[in-house]
C-alpha cells in the first residue's frame, strides 16, 4: 500500500470540505453524491484512479454517519440486517476485485435507462408502491441473496445509482415506506462502500489527507440530510431522488 501525497493548498482543502458537506446532504436523501465529488477530485488534478479511489474513502464517510443516525434514531435495526450486510458485503468485494476484469462498458450503456426507469417509479410511487409490493414479495434472506448481493457487486464494479437500487428495491420488494427504504438503505449502503474500500486501500490509489478532508466534511453533510429526511420524508425524498436519477443518467449518456 503506497502513500499517494499532493502539494495542494490550503484553500482547495476548505473547498473540498464544502464540496463533500453539500455531496454528503445529497447523498443522504437521495444518492448520487459521487456526482458532485468526483468531477470535482478530476478538476484538482487527480488521475481517474485516484478520484475514484478517494471518493470511495470519503463517501465512507457520508453513508456511515446517514447509517449512524438512522440507528440512533430507531428506523433501522442492525439485529436484523446481519445477514443482508453479509451479502452486499461479499457482493461488493466481488465487484471491486472484478473491476480490472470485466468490461462494464455495456452495463454503462444500461445504467441510464434503469435509472430513469427509477425515477419514473418514483414519480408514480404512491400508486405503483402499493400494487407492486402486493405481487411481488421477498422475505429478509430472498432479498439478502438477490437485491444485497447484486447491488452490492454493482456498487463495487461501476456504483452510480446504487442508493436508489437499493431504496426501490426495498419498497417494491419489501414493501417499505419511501423513508424506512432510505434508512435501511445507508447501512447497505455503506457496507458496500466500506467492502469496497477495504480492496483500494491495497491499491496504491488513495489521496489519504485529501480524502479525510473530504470524509469530515462528508459526515457532516449526511447528519444534515438525514435529519431532513426524519423530518420531511418522502415529500423530500420523491422529488430528489428523480432529479439525482435523471442527472446520473444524463452524465452517464454524456460520458
Amino acid at each position: 500500500m503506497d502513500l499517494v501525497i499532493y502539494d495542494i493548498s490550503i484553500w482547495i482543502y476548505v473547498a473540498l470540505f464544502f464540496v463533500a458537506f453539500i455531496a454528503g446532504t445529497i447523498d443522504a436523501i437521495a444518492g448520487g453524491g459521487g456526482l458532485i465529488t468526483v468531477p470535482v477530485l478530476l478538476a484538482a488534478g487527480l488521475s481517474p484512479a485516484e478520484a475514484l479511489s478517494t471518493n470511495k474513502l470519503q463517501s465512507c464517510a457520508g453513508t456511515v454517519s446517514a447509517s449512524y443516525h438512522f440507528v440512533k434514531s430507531g428506523k433501522v435495526k442492525l439485529n436484523t440486517l446481519w445477514f443482508p450486510i453479509l451479502m452486499t458485503a461479499v457482493g461488493a468485494i466481488s465487484g471491486t476485485l472484478l473491476v480490472s476484469y470485466l468490461d462494464s462498458t455495456l452495463l454503462l450503456k444500461v445504467v441510464p435507462i434503469i435509472l430513469i426507469a427509477v425515477a419514473i417509479y418514483f414519480f408514480f410511487m404512491p400508486k405503483l408502491q402499493p400494487y407492486i409490493a402486493s405481487k411481488v414479495s421477498l422475505t429478509p434472506t430472498a432479498f439478502a441473496c438477490t437485491a444485497g448481493l447484486g447491488i452490492g457487486f454493482y456498487d463495487g464494479l461501476i456504483g452510480p445509482g446504487t442508493g436508489a437500487f437499493f431504496s426501490t428495491a426495498y419498497m417494491c420488494f419489501m414493501g417499505f415506506s419511501v423513508v424506512s427504504a432510505t434508512a435501511h438503505t445507508k447501512v447497505l449502503n455503506a457496507t458496500s462502500n466500506l467492502a469496497s474500500l477495504a480492496v483500494f486501500t491495497f491499491s496504491g490509489h488513495i489521496v489519504w489527507l485529501l480524502g479525510i478532508v473530504m470524509g469530515v466534511g462528508q459526515w457532516f453533510g449526511a447528519k444534515v440530510g438525514s435529519h431532513l429526511i426524519i423530518n420531511k420524508g418522502a415529500s423530500l425524498i420523491r422529488p430528489m431522488v428523480i432529479i439525482m436519477c435523471l442527472a446520473i443518467s444524463i452524465k452517464l449518456l454524456m460520458d
